[in-house]
């Protein structure tokens, strides 16, 4: 099977101008989880070109609602090794390079930075990791869309995407917005829900869904691909 029948449908959908920007892309996506690995899944079936993942944790049960790569049979396996073997069975001419560290502000930023990156992914939960990076690629001139909070949520259908300075509700966002207006960051496109997030018994544990966290990695990909590939995108 060829290349082409793997993305026949997507190339009738888009064109084949476009499609070849998709595949000469490089995108890093920070954070594999139940955000993160729904946003892989969907870049890798859109034929992204280049993929980098960068996550420390391995698979644990308790992931297997949510997360794409979560099985029984990957469970204490690498998030990002598993991942990257499934991309290969999306796409075999895929190139994938793999971080197993955690993006921290006190890390040294050329650990993650290890290519020239066309867009990056911000599904990190830490939001401090989540400003530094963001502080980061706009230094670099990176684009990049940031995910803000999709645990103790069931309602899909209230995703958004905006400017981070028109967000509303959602508790990370208002955070985030208050700590990059600090640093002078004007805008940031993110992926947020307006619904309120319910309480739960379990304290420090966040509850989730199977049909929210992949819902706003869905959207995520389609933003990037958008940008990269499709003419007559949304800025």
């Amino acid at each position: 099977m060829t290349n082409d029948a793997r993305f026949q449908r997507l190339k009738i959908l888009i064109g084949e101008e476009n499609f070849l920007k998709l595949s000469a892309a490089t995108v890093a996506i920070f954070g594999i989880g139940g955000v993160g690995s729904f946003t892989v899944e969907a870049l890798a079936r859109s034929g992204i070109g280049h993929l980098v993942l960068i996550d420390k944790d391995n698979v644990d049960i308790t992931n297997i609602n949510r997360q794409i790569h979560a099985l029984t049979s990957t469970v204490g396996k690498s998030k990002v090794e598993v991942l990257r073997e499934r991309i290969f069975e999306i796409n075999p001419a895929a190139k994938v390079d793999t971080i197993q560290k955690f993006y921290l502000p006190d890390e040294p930023v050329e650990n993650f930075f290890i290519c020239d990156y066309d867009y990056v992914v911000d599904a990190i939960d830490t939001i401090t990791a989540k400003i530094s990076l963001v502080l980061e690629c706009q230094r670099r001139g990176i684009k990049i869309i940031s995910s803000m909070g999709a645990g103790n949520k069931l309602d899909p259908t209230q995703f958004k995407v905006a400017d981070i300075f028109q967000t509303a509700v959602d508790p990370v966002a208002k955070v985030m917005r208050k700590k990059l207006k600090e640093y002078g960051v004007q805008n940031l496109k993110v992926v947020y829900s307006e619904e309120m997030p319910r309480k739960v018994s379990a304290e420090k544990i966040i509850g989730s869904a199977a049909f929210v966290p992949s819902v706003a990695g869905l959207i995520l990909a389609a933003e990037v691909v958008r940008e990269l590939g499709i003419k007559g995108t949304r800025d």
